[in-house]
């Protein structure tokens, strides 16, 4: 079991926060399949304290979800400390992380996201500003440096732990690597034998044996699956069982994955309304119909449709079609 502060977390697998990504439905959806933590998209610090109707949207936690964390992000101590306070007393997440990982221009250039991997005297004056503001636990999500002449995971991991902060989790690429070439599994083991608190390792990790190697290899305490969940909350099952049982699972039917993705277009619905979801589910539903045959055609229909029972329809024919194929071959 893995603890964060005086969160207890059932097992070893945790959802990475991504940014239009992670709001209440797809958290939801992925904890039913079995995440010990789910964490929230980040949200803006400057946006949480000017009360902007989007920002505060993204801070809906439905508690069925619980544990989860809620990421914040900013460049500036007075807005992030603010920002972390709302958070703290008025909503209902378990764990506040903040985001030093994103590398994306438009965050780093507010000095926010990756840009604090450069100096580990603002991390730990940061976190440290947070953890003195607020009662719930403070975590840091990072990548292991700027770029490979700027490699401060293990200074930065023990910034966080000498601020306060309760756990760290880490993404073995640099900023500068974006999301591409290989993750570096080796500085997420150097970092988990230079800190006490929890360590949680992410990065390629893409089926379950992948998770279970980069826990081996690491010593982590965690492993965080990111992508590889994207229209798939069957991979974070999987993993769970694989690594308290040693059983690997087969991959769901077709079926299964649209009865699924039906279940969260509904979840997305209640949440956003019926035209928004509709147009933001059209990429999770691609992601569930990864490696379903003739899903080519059918991504071209779903990128047209623009009410739920349009979208339900193209999917259910897809099923019927699958089904009626493998009819034809048994």
């Amino acid at each position: 079991m893995l603890k964060i502060g005086d969160i207890k977390i059932n097992n070893q697998v945790v959802l990475a926060p991504m940014a239009g990504v992670c709001n209440a439905a797809f958290r939801l959806t992925v904890k039913e399949f079995g995440a010990g933590l789910v964490c929230a998209e980040m949200v803006s610090d400057k946006g949480i304290i000017m009360k902007n109707e989007k920002t505060m949207n993204m801070l809906y936690i439905d508690e069925r979800e619980k544990p989860m964390s809620l990421q914040i992000f900013g460049g500036e101590r007075e807005t992030l400390v603010e920002a972390a306070r709302f958070v703290d007393k008025n909503s209902n997440a378990d764990i506040i992380d903040i985001n030093m990982g994103c590398p994306v221009p438009k965050i780093t250039k507010c000095d926010a996201g990756a840009k604090w991997l450069l100096d580990p005297n603002k991390i730990y004056e940061m976190v440290s500003a947070v953890v003195d503001a607020v009662d719930k636990p403070v975590t840091v999500k990072m990548r292991m440096g700027w770029d490979e002449d700027h490699i401060y995971a293990i200074e930065n991991a023990q910034a966080v732990e000498r601020a306060g902060g309760k756990a760290v989790a880490l993404h073995g690429r640099t900023r500068v690597q974006m999301y591409e070439g290989q993750a570096n599994w080796d500085i997420i083991r150097d970092v988990k034998q230079a800190v006490r608190i929890p360590v949680i390792g992410n990065g390629d990790v893409t089926t379950p044996q992948e998770a279970k190697q980069l826990l081996d290899h690491t010593g982590a305490d965690g492993v965080m699956i990111g992508r590889a969940a994207l229209g798939n909350p069957w991979m974070i099952y999987r993993t769970v069982h694989y690594l308290e049982t040693g059983e690997l699972i087969p991959e769901p039917e077709v079926r299964e994955k649209i009865e699924v993705c039906k279940l969260h277009l509904d979840r997305l619905i209640a949440l956003k309304g019926e035209r928004v979801a509709v147009r933001e589910m059209r990429k999770h539903a691609a992601w569930y119909l990864k490696g379903v045959r003739g899903n080519g055609t059918v991504r071209n229909q779903i990128n047209e449709t623009e009410t739920r029972d349009q979208l339900a329809g193209v999917l259910d024919q897809l099923v019927l079609d699958v089904e009626a194929k493998a009819a034809q071959v048994g």
